[in-house]
């Protein structure tokens, strides 16, 4: 089944942060990631206005995407943005209904 990274970002150094989203779509690749949002026009409809950019890629499974997100090459990516560059929420969400 598939599943979803959703996240949330606050980019505060953009040089640093541009040096993880340089690598991120060539790692995204490896695991079978699919983007489907990055970066763009956004409206907030409900929530807090912290974050200014918005991100949805698709994986395989649930699998997939823990897989991505565990990789040396990811962990090694993600320390740009998390040495000061960027502030981020990230979510694995499977698809589909789980309340029917």
């Amino acid at each position: 089944m598939k599943a979803y990274w959703v996240a949330r970002s606050k980019i505060i150094d953009q040089q640093k942060y541009k040096k993880y989203t340089d690598q991120v779509p060539v790692i995204i690749a490896k695991f079978d990631g699919k983007v489907l949002a990055r970066g763009g026009n956004f409206k907030i409809l409900e929530g807090s206005d912290k974050y200014h950019r918005f991100i949805v890629i698709e994986f395989p499974s649930l699998k997939h995407g823990e897989d991505c997100w565990k990789s040396e090459d990811y962990q090694k990516a993600s320390f740009h943005r998390r040495n000061g560059a960027g502030e981020v929420e990230l979510i694995l969400v499977e698809s589909g209904d789980a309340t029917e």
